[in-house]
C-alpha cells in the first residue's frame, strides 16, 4: 500500500539533502512536489490544501530545529502533520458498560460490510469478547446465508432469525438472545444499496434510535479512492457514525482514501482490512501507517505478529539446539513454516524500512512457491536424512528430486541455504548465554 506515494515523498526528501539550509525557495520546491505526490495518490483535494498550507506555516515558522538538517526538518514537520491527518493515537472501540454492546456495520453495497463483520467477529473472540453475528438485509438475496457462511468460517455464532423479515424486530430478538445466553457483543451486518437513498437512510435511523449502538461502524472500500471518503461523509452527516472500516487497504498503491477519509469524516479510521482471509483485518495505529508512508517501517506491526506466530517453548528448544551445534534439516523446515505463519513475505518485507541494505531486499521478488519446494524436498527425505544431511550423497539427491517433483539442482540449492543458515546460527551461538537467546533474537519471541 501507498507504494506510488512514498516513493515520491522520498524523491522530495532526497532532493533537499544538499541543502545547506531551509530557504523559501526550496520550500516552496518541495511544498509543490508534495502537494503533486498527495493529489496524484488521489487525496481530497481541501485535505491536500490545508495539511500543505500546514506544513509550510511550520516550514517557514520558528518550531524548526536548527539542529536537524533541511531533509530531516521538512521530514518531522511532514510526519507530524500526517498524524494530525490521520488522527493522533491509537482509536480503541467503543463497548457499553452493560452488555451486551451493538455495532451497527453499515456501508453500501460491494464494500465488504458482510465480510468485515466476521473478521471483526473473530477480532472479538481472540480479545476475549463473545460476539453474536446477526444480519438484517433481508434484501438482498442469500445474504444472510453468506453471513452464516462466514461465521461457521470464523468458528462465531450467528442468529438465525428464521422466519423473521423485519430489520428491527430482528435485532431486539438478537439482543434477548445475546442478554439470555451471555453474549457480550451483537454485530448487526445491515442492508446496503449501490447509492444512498433515503429508504436505506431511514431504516438505519431507525435502527440506531431504537438499539442505541455503542458504534456505527462505517465500511470502505479503499479501492475506490474519493467516493468512498465522499459516500463516508454523506452516511455521516445523515446517520452519525463513530469509525471507519477501511477494506482491501493492502490493494490500493495509492492511499487517498486513507488520507482524506478521518479529515473529512471527523470520524477515526478504527480498523483496516488487509486480504482476505479471516484474520486479516488490524486496529488501525495512525503512527505506524506514517512510518511506513515516510518508508520507516512499521517494526510493531511486524513484532506484533512474530508474537502470534512463533512459540515460546519451540523457541528454547531451538535455543537449546544452535548451542550444541544441532540444528537440522528438520528444524529447518520448521523454521519455514514459522516464516510462513506471519503472511505473505512481500508485505512482510514491506513493514521493514526502506533504508540501507532493507530497501534493496524489499524489490526483491519473492517466490512463495519456493518455499512450498523446499518444504516439499526435506519432506522426501528420510528421517535419518533430515537428522543427518551429511549422508546425502548424489544417489540419494536423485531420490529426494523425485519423491518432491524438483529437480536434483533445486535439492542442491536447498541444501547450501540449509549450510549457510546452520553457519550462520554457529556463529550466533558464541553471544547466547544460558537460557537465554540473542538480545536482537529474543524481543520476537511472545511474553508471558
Amino acid at each position: 500500500m501507498f507504494d506510488i506515494l512514498t516513493e515520491k515523498l522520498q524523491r522530495t526528501f532526497k532532493a533537499l539533502k544538499g541543502e545547506a539550509k531551509l530557504t523559501e525557495n526550496n520550500i516552496d520546491f518541495a511544498m509543490h512536489e508534495i502537494r503533486m505526490a498527495l493529489l496524484e495518490a488521489d487525496v481530497n483535494f481541501n485535505v491536500v490544501k490545508d495539511f500543505i498550507d500546514r506544513v509550510r506555516s511550520k516550514c517557514l515558522g520558528t518550531e524548526v530545529m536548527i539542529a536537524l538538517s533541511p531533509a530531516q526538518q521538512v521530514v518531522a514537520i511532514v510526519r507530524d502533520e500526517l498524524m494530525v491527518t490521520l488522527g493522533e493515537g491509537e482509536t480503541r472501540l467503543l463497548f457499553s458498560k452493560n452488555p451486551p454492546s451493538v455495532f451497527l456495520i453499515i456501508g453500501l453495497q460491494g464494500s465488504g460490510k458482510t465480510t468485515s463483520a466476521g473478521k471483526i467477529a473473530k477480532w472479538m473472540m481472540k480479545n476475549g469478547h463473545r460476539p453474536l453475528l446477526l444480519s438484517v438485509d433481508v434484501y438482498r438475496p442469500a445474504a444472510r446465508e453468506q453471513l452464516s457462511v462466514i461465521a461457521r468460517e470464523v468458528a462465531a455464532k450467528i442468529f438465525p432469525g428464521d422466519g423473521m423479515d423485519q430489520p428491527l424486530a430482528l435485532a431486539k430478538a438478537a439482543l434477548r438472545e445475546a442478554t439470555l445466553s451471555g453474549y457480550d457483543v451483537v454485530l448487526i451486518d445491515t442492508a446496503g444499496r449501490l447509492h444512498i437513498d433515503d429508504e436505506l437512510m431511514q431504516e438505519l435511523a431507525t435502527l440506531k434510535q431504537e438499539l442505541k449502538p455503542s458504534e456505527i461502524l462505517f465500511v470502505a472500500d479503499a479501492m475506490t479512492g474519493q467516493d468512498a471518503v465522499k459516500s463516508a461523509h454523506e452516511f455521516h452527516q445523515r446517520l452519525g457514525i463513530s469509525g471507519v472500516i477501511l477494506t482491501k487497504l493492502d490493494g490500493d498503491a495509492r492511499g487517498g482514501a486513507a488520507l482524506s477519509i478521518r479529515a473529512v469524516t471527523g470520524q477515526p479510521i478504527k480498523f483496516v482490512g488487509v486480504g482476505e482471509k479471516p484474520d486479516a483485518l488490524e486496529l488501525f495505529y495512525p503512527d505506524r501507517m506514517v512510518s511506513r508512508l515516510l518508508g520507516m517501517g512499521d517494526m510493531l506491526s511486524l513484532i506484533e505478529k512474530a508474537q502470534e506466530a512463533f512459540d515460546l517453548k519451540q523457541a528454547q528448544k531451538l535455543e537449546e539446539k544452535i548451542r550444541k551445534d544441532e540444528f537440522t534439516l528438520e528444524d529447518f523446515r520448521d523454521q519455514l513454516r514459522q516464516m510462513r505463519k506471519l503472511g505473505p513475505l512481500d508485505k512482510i518485507l514491506g513493514m521493514l524500512p526502506q533504508i540501507g541494505p532493507m530497501k534493496d531486499l524489499q524489490k526483491a521478488h519473492i517466490d512463495e512457491k519456493q518455499l512450498i519446494h523446499t518444504e516439499a524436498i526435506i519432506n522426501s527425505m528420510t528421517p535419518r536424512e533430515r537428522r543427518s544431511h551429511q549422508i546425502i550423497n548424489g544417489q540419494r539427491r536423485k531420490r529426494i528430486a523425485r519423491g518432491s517433483g524438483t529437480t536434483v539442482n533445486q535439492v542442491n540449492q536447498v541444501l547450501k541455504q540449509y549450510a549457510q543458515m546452520r553457519k550462520m546460527m554457529k556463529s550466533m551461538s558464541g553471544g547466547i548465554g544460558a537460557g537465554r537467546l540473542p538480545r536482537h533474537m529474543e524481543r520476537f519471541l511472545p511474553r508471558q
